[in-house]
Parts: structure tokens; sequence; C-alpha cells
């Protein structure tokens, strides 16, 4: 065990194994940061807890079954000439998800923002929250580990990156939830980052990959533009102040 970290091979691979599963990650906070920002501040941060925790759980618990993973990637239907694995196939109903849980989302956003809105949460949408984020959890976890597979060939490397990935992931998605919380319009902006992200899964599922650099590349341009916004808007009221 000793012997592998102590050649540099490991190490860079653990680098970049590493950073990719902090990109990967992004998409879950982005859902997690929205999907808790609808039950009261003591519960979401119980939820942010929970959802990440269960990422953790599911990825470790992805990767001692890598025999099964392997399989899921095997073609098991084909329609109009097109083969779908189990991978692809929960990628579609993940991506699907993604988009109809975020245009509901904005649906809601619009619909409170013109009056009378039920702003109150329900009894049990705690538990409707944590069901939430175990689904996408699946579905992100699965299309992680797959990925952590084709890049490393040792469990050791592969659990290390992934515990690292899970505990920077939770650092940065109290501030992520408390500014998307904070500011509405930062909300309308991960809904649509949402979409975007459904649609990509959805492409991979039906073997049309849509290079994750262009998605991120929009989400952080779009993000900048944002934070320029709330900081003019937030200079605006010191200078009437």
């Amino acid at each position: 065990m000793m012997e592998l970290w102590a050649t540099p091979e490991a190490w860079a691979a653990l680098l970049t194994l590493t950073a990719l599963e902090i990109v990967l990650g992004i998409d879950n906070v982005i859902f997690l940061s929205v999907i808790v920002s609808r039950i009261p501040s003591r519960q979401a941060k119980r939820a942010r807890q929970i959802g990440l925790a269960l990422a953790l759980v599911f990825r470790i618990l992805l990767l001692s079954l890598l025999v099964w993973l392997i399989g899921l990637t095997k073609a098991v239907l084909t329609v109009k000439g097109i083969a779908f694995s189990w991978r692809d196939i929960i990628l579609i109903g993940g991506g699907l998800f993604l988009i109809a849980k975020a245009t509901h989302e904005i649906h809601a956003e619009v619909e409170a923002r013109d009056g009378d809105s039920d702003a109150a949460p329900k009894a049990g949408a705690f538990f409707w929250v944590i069901i939430q984020i175990i689904i996408i959890d699946m579905v992100f976890s699965l299309d992680s580990i797959i990925t952590a597979i084709g890049m490393a060939q040792d469990l050791q490397i592969m659990i290390a990156a992934v515990v690292i990935a899970c505990i920077i992931m939770y650092v940065s998605s109290g501030p992520v939830a408390r500014f998307v919380t904070d500011h509405p319009t930062t909300k309308m902006l991960a809904l649509a980052f949402l979409v975007l992200i459904g649609v990509a899964l959805v492409a991979d599922g039906f073997k049309f990959h849509i290079p994750r650099g262009y998605i991120y590349f929009a989400i952080a341009f779009s993000a900048a533009v944002e934070l320029f916004n709330v900081l003019a808007k937030r200079n605006r009221k010191k200078a009437r102040g």
C-alpha cells in the first residue's frame, strides 16, 4: 500500500483525478444549492450535509462494484440503430429529471414574484428534498465514477480522489447555497445551468457528447457577469445610503 504512494505516477493520477472529480462535482453543488433554498435554513444545512454524505457513500459504493459498473456500459437495448446501455438510460432519465425540476422551479420563482405565492414550505418538504438529492446523487455519482475508472487503475487512488473532492464540495456548498438564497437572480441563473446540465446528460445518453468544457465555460462566464451585477447593485445601495 505504501509503495503505491511512493511513486510520482500515483500522485500525478491522484491530482488529475481529484481535479476532474471537483469539476464534475460542480453540477452536484449547483443542484444542492438550488434545491435546499426552498426550505428553512436549519433544515437546508442538514439536507446539504445529508446530500453530500450520500454523494460520498454512493461514489465509494460504486467504486467497490467495478465489475458491475463496467457491465452497465454494455448495450442492453437498440432503437433505430442506436445501442443503449443501462448507463445511457440512467443518464437520459437523470437529465430529463433535472430539466423538469429546473423548469418547475423557474415557474415557481416567477409565480412567487408575481404575488400570491405560498412561499411557506409545506410539511414533508424536507423529506422530498432528500429524495430528490438521492436521485441526482445517484446519476452524478454514476457518471463521475465511470469517468474515474477510465482515468485511474488503482482503487485506492480513486477512493482518495473521491473523498478529497467530496470534502471540497462540502466546504464550497455552504457559501454557494447562501449566495443563491440571498440573491434571487443568481437562483434563476443556477436553474438555467441545471437545464443546461440536464440537456448535456440527455445528449450523453443518446451518444452525442457535449464537451463539458463548453458548459463549464458558459457557467463561469455567466457567474462572473452576475457577480459584477451583484457588486454594482451593492455599490448603488451604498451610494443611496
